[in-house]
């Protein structure tokens, strides 16, 4: 896939604010310093920040890719930062969850590209063959730009009971040709009980990847819709973009901002505007537990950089979803 071989009015947002607390304890002890998750080699020489950055570069130029990191951890992302200098990078003063972090960066791009699309990339997740994945964040980014009142998730098979990870029941259909087929949302649900959970796998429904792709104002108006509390602050923010005030103003902001998550608090609250894509072809994982990343590097036979023993419990192994076809994943380029 060539770079950027997608609309010119299409911005990159990669939220790289997260602590990683399930994984903390791993990480100290391998490390012997606390370190994000996401600004860790787990296996080669690039982080997944790093991996994050450079599949985004892959879709946007870096003047359109927006970075949103959390303050106290600005050594680790501005180290790694690389190629991307020409991008935007956020520092929030604090971590108020996802919503707040990708609404920090919607202001930032509505400022500049008010009728932009952006997708949006967690930078904590394992993706394999990245080519194969990038083909369906681009029909994604088609769909998003032809169906103007949908967000549009990625999602994938499951192949076990998953009480972490988001449920999304496919409906019917909007689009079939073109790739891989376009289904409404009939429900989404968030960190199910293991009562839903089991519902939702009998059921055919996919794991939420949160990997949307969307039109800036579709995100903004489900905002408004679902999050008001906080939408009234990043609205004040953006007029004072550029001004003597942004700082300040920023500052004061995230001292009162309300926690809020991406997918509990706005994608599950508004199905009737979602679109699903499912991910075929693809091994993902999303390494917020030392077991995924363990059993996935397990998977694509590669060596970990950390000594197992580092695993606070004995090595269960745990399935990943694996790609229907491809290359051998011991090929990866990590």
């Amino acid at each position: 896939m060539s770079p950027h071989h997608t609309s010119n009015q299409l911005w990159s947002i990669i939220l790289a604010g997260g602590e990683g607390s399930r994984v903390s304890t791993f990480v100290h002890r391998w490390l012997g310093r606390p370190t994000p998750k996401q600004y860790c080699a787990f296996v080669g020489t690039r982080s997944m920040f790093q991996h994050t950055l450079d599949r985004a570069s892959r879709l946007t130029p870096p003047d359109r890719i927006v970075t949103v990191v959390e303050h106290s951890h600005r050594h680790d992302p501005l180290a790694q930062w690389g190629d991307c200098r020409g991008g935007t990078i956020l520092f929030q003063p604090t971590n108020r969850d996802t919503a707040a972090g990708l609404f920090l960066a919607l202001t930032y791009v509505r400022a500049r590209a008010p009728k932009a699309t952006v997708v949006f990339h967690p930078s904590d997740h394992f993706v394999y063959p990245e080519t194969r994945f990038l083909e369906t964040v681009q029909r994604a980014v088609r769909v998003a730009e032809s169906h103007s009142d949908r967000v549009v998730i990625l999602g994938i098979a499951p192949d076990r009971l998953e009480l972490d990870y988001g449920w999304i029941q496919p409906g019917r259909p909007l689009e079939s040709r073109g790739g891989e087929p376009v289904q409404a949302v009939r429900s989404f649900v968030e960190k199910p009980s293991a009562a839903q959970a089991d519902a939702a796998l009998r059921a055919g429904a996919l794991w939420n990847t949160l990997v949307l792709a969307a039109q800036v104002d579709v995100l903004w108006k489900l905002g408004w819709q679902c999050l008001p509390g906080i939408m009234q602050h990043f609205e004040q923010l953006e007029q004072a973009i550029g001004g003597p005030e942004e700082t300040r103003l920023l500052n004061a902001m995230y001292r009162d901002l309300p926690m809020h998550n991406l997918s509990s608090d706005l994608l599950q609250c508004v199905p009737d505007h979602l679109a699903v894509i499912e991910l075929t072809g693809v091994l993902w994982s999303d390494w917020g537990k030392p077991e995924r990343i363990a059993e996935t590097l397990r998977r694509i036979d590669r060596r970990p950089a950390f000594p197992l023993t580092c695993l606070e419990h004995p090595f269960v192994p745990l399935p990943v979803t694996a790609p229907e076809t491809g290359p051998s994943l011991g090929a990866s380029s990590l």
